[in-house]
This record gives structure tokens, C-alpha cells and sequence, in this order.
């Protein structure tokens, strides 16, 4: 299995930026996919964005353009960059795994707040 720590959360100003980062320990040669995903206040959980272990990425279409997701070759970091923020990015972000392995679940962290406000 894999333990993720998510860090970087904060308060900052709509128009601002902030670098979300995720630590992996354990298991990270068994990753697959390494992802972002949000909840505001009252929503389910959404997908942000994800990178693949050959480097491949995928966007939510409202986050196009504004976030980058990238990782280290190692695979034992994922960052998510934060550009244009919104009020409605208001959110508490977390990180995701998925294993090559069929017989491991989805590693989640346990989330970083992010607060878009003036």
C-alpha cells in the first residue's frame, strides 16, 4: 500500500496562486496514476487533474489552463501548481493513487485546505 501526506494548503486571494504538494511512501513502485481531486462544502468529491507513470496528464475542463499537475520520476512526489485561483476553487484538495496492482485499493491523503477569499 501506499501512505500519502498532502501539504501546501492555505488562504490567498482571488487571482493568486498556490503549489499543492503530495509525499508517497510505501509501495510507489506499484503507482499507476497519481491524481488531485477536490470537495467543496456540500459537493461530492471531483476529479482536478492526473498524471500517468509515463508522464501523461488529464484536466478537469475548469481547471484548464490555470492548473499544472506534475510529479517526480520517482513517483514519490505529486504537485499540483495553482494559477487564477477562484472563490469557487474553495475546496479541500486531496491525493490519489492508483496501483498496477489488481489487488490493491486507491490510496487517498487526508487533504489540504484551500481557501480562495479576499
Amino acid at each position: 500500500q501506499v501512505q500519502l501526506v498532502e501539504s501546501g494548503g492555505g488562504l490567498v486571494q482571488p487571482g493568486g496562486s498556490l503549489r499543492l504538494s503530495c509525499a508517497a511512501t510505501g509501495n510507489i513502485f506499484s503507482i499507476k496514476v497519481m491524481g488531485w481531486y477536490r470537495q467543496a462544502p456540500g459537493k461530492q468529491r471531483e476529479f482536478v487533474a492526473a498524471v500517468t507513470r509515463d508522464g501523461s496528464t488529464d484536466y478537469a475542463a475548469f481547471v484548464m489552463g490555470r492548473f499544472t499537475i506534475s510529479k517526480e520520476p520517482a513517483n514519490n512526489w505529486v504537485y499540483l501548481q495553482m494559477n487564477s485561483l477562484k472563490p469557487e476553487d474553495t475546496a479541500v484538495y486531496y491525493c490519489k493513487t492508483e496501483s498496477v496492482l489488481p489487488e490493491d485499493d486507491d490510496s487517498w491523503g487526508q487533504g489540504t485546505q484551500v481557501t480562495v477569499s479576499s
